[in-house]
């Protein structure tokens, strides 16, 4: 039987705004603990699907996806987010997967079967219709991770960079870890083991932060916890102001 997450129904679509869904999935063990599991939907311009950090391709949910368009991307955003491409590689043999540096070796290290067909580093928003754009966001020699911007909804999509875990979708022992870790909700972030690592490249960091707040963002969406649907500017802010300060 599979745990309630809080973000019930899962395996189901969920609009959020013109061309742009999310899906929640059961939660994935990380390091012992469970992590609540979201992918992002974005329909392109040209009609394609693009699908960001995909979750277990259940096949009632890989239907939905598939009522929307036809699967032309599939989007590993950061070096441990990769688990279910496989999956749905099977499923969309000729959909792109793009991944973030670190993917492939990460991969590789546990016998993981997985085809890359394109690096996001360097890939420009022309790579997705022109309709997402990407930012490798540097800083971190460890946490290599991708954003997006999906311009038509205004909308910023990160993965691990902001974490916000509610207390109502995890297990009470896990609580005061999420709390010690700076990514409980409300004051959700990256985490605190995460954040040491960009120690030497916060000034590269924080460029990557200002690009995120000219793009203005009205909703931020999140592969863990609570995502914010309004008020994206501020939440950048707050959720950055360890290196913006």
């Amino acid at each position: 039987m599979t745990r309630a997450t809080g973000y019930e129904p899962l395996n189901t679509l969920k609009p959020v705004a013109e061309d742009l869904w999310i899906a929640d999935g059961p939660a994935i063990r990380f390091y012992g603990m469970p992590f609540p599991t979201r992918m992002t939907v974005v329909r392109l311009p040209d009609g394609g699907i693009w699908l960001h950090s995909p979750i277990a391709p259940d096949p009632g949910l890989v239907a939905q996806v598939r009522e929307l368009g036809p699967v032309q991307h599939l989007v590993a955003p950061n070096w441990i987010h990769y688990a279910f491409l496989p999956g749905w590689q099977a499923l969309e043999p000729g959909a792109v997967v793009w991944a973030a540096p670190g993917v492939a070796e990460r991969a590789a290290s546990r016998g993981v079967a997985l085809r890359i067909d394109r690096s996001l580093e360097g890939a420009g928003a022309a790579a997705f219709a022109g309709a997402v754009e990407p930012l490798l966001v540097p800083g971190s020699p460890v946490h290599r991770e991708v954003v997006f911007w999906h311009r038509a909804s205004r909308t910023l999509i990160v993965t691990d960079l902001i974490e916000n875990f509610e207390r109502r979708a995890l297990p009470a022992w896990m609580v005061p870890l999420a709390w010690m870790g700076g990514i409980l909700d409300p004051d959700g972030k990256a985490p605190a083991d995460m954040r040491a690592t960009f120690r030497g490249g916060r000034a590269a960091l924080r460029g990557a932060v200002a690009r995120m707040l000219d793009w203005a963002p009205e909703r931020v969406i999140l592969a863990h916890g609570r995502w914010y649907p309004s008020g994206g500017v501020d939440e950048v802010r707050r959720a950055f102001r360890w290196v913006l300060r």
